[in-house]
């Protein structure tokens, strides 16, 4: 497609300043073909578009290829095949094509693979002079079966959510299962989050809970906000403060704060104690202790007397230990001897 700029250029170079078109070719670096065009039409704006894209080489191989490209972006980034990798993988099965064909196959599969699995992110806010820095995504959406374009944020991402608009409420359900759920608000210019749908974002992004617009005047039990400030002045404080987020929807908001209370109240605010404490909670209750039957109990249990042992050396030393030749060897020794 030629853009307008480069038309209006063409016929400018041509008529004002009375180029030939070899130079406006060489010059503007567009064919001669594409010059001609411009100069005999009136129109603003050229574009082609194939109807239909053949691929009589790519076409049979495409679940292949799709399966190599697939198990190659689910390993770890330094054990990833490369696309020339690829290609010759598959030219070892059988296929014939050209490395380009693989190319705009992956190009493309990996842009409809991004639309699919597209990451959720975390709405920041920065007071006034801070920072300058804005996101947002426009969606379609039908309600009440007309069709409008609203701004939102994505709880569960890349994958159709059914919306339920009650009286006092709003009801987001996916396959059945409610991922959020919002108390009404009427009027516009009104937004309104609730940071727990965002923890699990947190969890890869801790340095979201600084500045996250969902985390801006979040009110928490007064223990895990007295940890919180407490590890604002540490280096990984975000990271150990989502650790112990992390912990609530498993161990439930009253256990976590317990926990977070106990800790502050020894004296610490570090996110493995807490999390230590917890660990100690799910299980209270100390091991069985072993019973031994009564045929397998000592009479005389031995006792631990270090005397003992200088008393055996000092009959030994003066051979008077009926189990010792007076020169100190043992009795069994002097047997074996006579043997």
């Amino acid at each position: 497609m030629k853009r307008v700029d480069t038309i209006s250029r063409v016929r400018r170079a041509y008529y004002v300043q009375k180029w030939s078109v070899k130079k406006i070719v060489r010059e503007l670096h567009v064919s001669r073909n594409t010059v001609r065009k411009i100069l005999r039409t009136d129109e603003t704006d050229f574009s082609y578009e194939r109807e239909r894209q053949p691929m009589p080489r790519i076409g049979p191989w495409q679940g292949q290829l799709e399966q190599f490209l697939s198990a190659n972006a689910n390993k770890p980034l330094r054990e990833r095949l490369t696309l020339i990798r690829i290609f010759e993988e598959l030219r070892g099965l059988g296929y014939e094509g050209g490395y380009d064909a693989v190319r705009r196959f992956a190009k493309s599969w990996s842009q409809n693979r991004g639309a699919v699995t597209a990451e959720a992110y975390v709405p920041l806010y920065y007071a006034p002079g801070e920072a300058f820095q804005f996101d947002w995504s426009h969606e379609i959406v039908v309600i009440l079966g007309v069709t409008v374009t609203v701004k939102v944020a994505h709880a569960a991402v890349g994958r159709p959510v059914d919306v339920h608009a009650y009286a006092e409420r709003i009801v987001i359900r996916q396959d059945g299962v409610v991922v959020g759920e919002h108390a009404r608000a009427f009027g516009r210019g009104q937004t309104v989050y609730d940071p727990w749908h965002y923890v699990p974002v947190l969890a890869r992004k801790p340095g979201a809970l600084r500045n996250g617009a969902p985390f801006k005047d979040w009110v928490l039990p007064p223990a895990m906000a007295a940890i919180r400030r407490k590890l604002k002045g540490s280096d990984d404080g975000d990271r150990q403060m989502v650790q112990i987020l992390s912990c609530v929807p498993d161990d439930g908001l009253q256990a976590v704060e317990a926990a977070c209370r106990e800790a502050v109240d020894q004296g610490v605010h570090s996110a493995p104690v807490v999390i230590n404490i917890l660990a100690r909670r799910r299980d209270p209750t100390p091991p069985p202790l072993l019973l031994t039957p009564t045929a397998l109990r000592l009479t005389h249990e031995p006792v631990a007397d270090c005397a003992r042992y200088d008393s055996l050396r000092r009959t030994s030393q003066y051979g008077t230990h009926p189990n010792l030749r007076p020169d100190g060897q043992p009795q069994a020794l002097r047997d074996a001897q006579r043997l």
